[in-house]
């Protein structure tokens, strides 16, 4: 497209892009003639190929206003305005008209042409064979080559559009497709109720959609994709029925029949929120806040691409089977375009055991690991590698397991009052450990017990973080302790995030910085 012909379309019309009720209406007739269910993403390429149609037609008309196109076989008169493809579209006016002399040619005319530069040129017309009667073609300008377009505006586009589809009652959406309600296939109870007793049949194993109408023996039709898109849409209103497939994939299964623990958040990963300071934290606590991986922080961190991760179990994840999903983990687990829940695989990257797991998208967690977790030896503490599966919806995982040994760790133990006591004592470790994470739990039902009753104490957090502090400073000749070993530690009793803690240590003048994000209690101070 010439960039010298005048149009008001341009980049800034991307730049200020807003769906209007043409735009939705053409979408709706898309969808209907197609009868393909898109996402919104391969909407917006619809769009934006239908808006670039649109004005490349205006721009025609304006540009034929300005002149016919010069072919050499074309017959000119004189007054005639032409527009020259090959001079980047040059817009002149025919001057005088005549005969042509070239005895090696048939007859033809020679056209003289003033330009608005003031120049004159002459132009042979007539001539049937020559290599400028197939017009130029043009570099698109960016603003009129649709990929040009969606490469820098797409994200843009697509969100605003999402939002005007959500906003339009006459299509429905699902796994991140679009459909006019008003094409939908009647899928009745019977077909929902045949449905149901497949999916107990399977045990709680979610399904293809497809398998799934083989199963209950749904007719296709002339649409196979049509009879999905219908089914998974009455799947999706009844409550019964669970889609847990990750971006791309429809999986279905029973509500009912999902563990436990990834309908409701397990208890040990509970967290009663806390008002903090925020603006409290240094550079130091935000720096120790991003390492930790808790997927409660606050700080969206963005990760670095990376293809595996470690991170260090806490004792709260140990003991409920989970992983965390923090935002430097994120990446390396399947994400949704609707559901909560998504089932995935997976793979021990040492013995290739494949495990069935869930990423809890709402409260940032992986669950399905407590056998994995015991058969490695794991402990809090304990270091495990993420990677990326080669196939579509699994993850390996790996424990950096070693020799068992008896090492010297802070090891948790139910006193006789009922309380938690925290010890260095010889335990037998069989992972590789982080020094200031790792806590040993000889007894993890005695702990567990202690921790319940711990929360019917109602004891406030700054008390909790004194008696702890005061515990683990006996464990180390310098009565210092890190603010990372102390979260660790907290998170056995309570579970909160590290900023809070991060926060109040930043903030209570009873504790003592003594540099490096080690603390001891200010009244131990002989300073004091």
């Amino acid at each position: 497209m010439a960039s010298s012909t005048q149009t008001p379309f341009s980049g800034d019309t991307w730049r200020s892009f807003q769906v209007n009720k043409p735009d939705l209406e053409f979408l709706q007739n898309y969808l209907f003639e197609t009868e393909q269910p898109l996402s919104s993403g391969d909407l917006a390429a619809v769009l934006v190929a239908e808006r670039i149609r649109v004005a490349r037609i205006e721009q025609e008309k304006i540009q034929k206003g300005a002149g016919d196109i010069y072919l050499p076989k074309g017959s000119y008169k004189k007054g005639q305005k032409l527009i020259f493809p090959a001079l980047n579209m040059k817009k002149g006016q025919v001057q005088a008209v005549r005969p042509g002399v070239n005895p090696e040619v048939d007859a033809f005319d020679v056209v003289d042409v003033a330009f608005e530069d003031g120049s004159v040129r002459m132009f042979a017309a007539g001539l049937a064979v020559h290599k400028l009667n197939e017009p130029v073609e043009q570099t698109l300008a960016p603003e009129f080559d649709p990929q040009a377009v969606l490469d820098e505006f797409g994200e843009l586009i697509e969100r605003k559009l999402e939002i005007a589809l959500h906003g339009d009652d006459s299509l429905v959406r699902i796994a991140g497709r679009w459909f006019p309600s008003a094409l939908l296939m009647n899928i009745n109870a019977g077909h929902l109720n045949l449905a149901e007793a497949v999916l107990e049949m399977a045990g709680g194993e979610p399904m293809p959609v497809k398998t799934l109408m083989e199963q209950i023996e749904l007719s296709v039709g002339g649409n196979q994709g049509l009879t999905e898109f219908s089914l998974n849409y009455a799947l999706q209103e009844d409550g019964r029925f669970d889609e847990v497939g990750p971006a791309g994939q429809v999986l279905w299964c029973l509500r009912r029949l999902e563990p436990e623990e990834v309908q409701k958040i397990p208890a040990v990963l509970l967290y009663n929120e806390m008002e903090y300071d925020r603006s409290a934290l240094n550079s130091a606590m935000l720096a120790l806040e991003a390492e930790l991986d808790d997927e409660l922080s606050e700080a969206n961190y963005k990760p670095e691409k990376a293809d595996e991760v470690t991170i260090c179990l806490t004792y709260p994840h140990w003991r409920a089977g989970t992983l965390p999903v923090s935002s430097r983990v994120s990446a390396f687990f399947p994400t949704a375009y609707e559901s909560p829940r998504i089932r995935f695989t997976l793979v021990d990257a040492q013995t290739g055991q494949k495990i069935p797991a869930w990423v809890v998208r709402e409260h940032g967690y992986v669950y399905g690991l407590r056998e994995w977790f015991d058969a490695n030896k794991l402990i809090p503490g304990g270091l495990v590698v993420i990677r990326k599966g080669s196939v579509p919806g699994e993850v390996y995982i790996e424990s950096k397991s070693r020799r068992a040994m008896r090492d010297w760790v802070r090891t948790v133990i139910a006193g006789s009052d009922g309380g938690l006591v925290f010890a260095l004592l010889r335990q037998e470790v069989g992972c590789e450990f982080d020094d200031r994470m790792v806590i040993a739990v000889p007894d993890a039902e005695a702990v567990h017990q202690s921790v319940l009753q711990y929360a019917k104490s109602r004891q406030s957090f700054e008390k909790l973080v004194k008696d702890i502090l005061n515990q683990l400073s006996k464990l180390t000749p310098q009565g210092h302790v890190h603010a990372e070993e102390l979260y660790a530690a907290i998170n056995v009793l309570r579970r909160v995030p590290p900023a809070p803690l991060l926060a109040l240590l930043a903030t209570n003048k009873e504790f003592k910085h003594v540099g490096d994000l080690h603390y001891r209690m200010a009244e131990t101070d002989d300073e004091e």
